[in-house]
């Protein structure tokens, strides 16, 4: 690994279910991840993913790039355009810096139909030789 290195992008479809899942997994009963009808009442065209979902992929995106012994140390992430049903995100990364101390940060960007859905850092433990 070194600065520079671009991450193999990742295509994650945007389902319904998905957007469900992540706001119940994560305890986020805001109406506008899960019903449809009241998200259109408060002006969205239809139910939108939640930021700890969008965190957790990311998340997911880094390490399942980096490896399995891979470790979070930070993610700092944020939203811009929604993540709608039916939409496909599609992640990319690129390594910024390496620490002495083993740890590496990688710039991430999720991008959908309609633009920028997340930008962000993440940094990660790596131990030497492991990538």
């Amino acid at each position: 690994m070194k600065v520079g290195e671009e991450l193999a992008p990742l295509e994650i479809a945007v389902t319904r279910t998905l957007i469900v899942a992540g706001a119940l997994a994560s305890r986020d009963y805001q109406d506008v991840h899960h019903d449809a009808e009241l998200a259109r009442e408060k002006g969205s065209p239809d139910i939108f993913m939640n930021i700890l979902t969008t965190n957790g992929l990311v998340g997911r995106y880094v390490t399942d790039r980096l490896g399995p012994s891979a470790v979070l140390r930070r993610v700092a992430i944020r939203l811009g355009a929604p993540n709608y049903p039916g939409d496909t995100m599609v992640l990319s990364g690129t390594v910024t810096a390496l620490g002495d101390d083993g740890t590496a940060e990688v710039e991430v960007v999720g991008t959908n139909a309609l633009g920028r859905h997340v930008t962000g850092t993440v940094t990660v433990g790596v131990p030497r030789g492991a990538v």
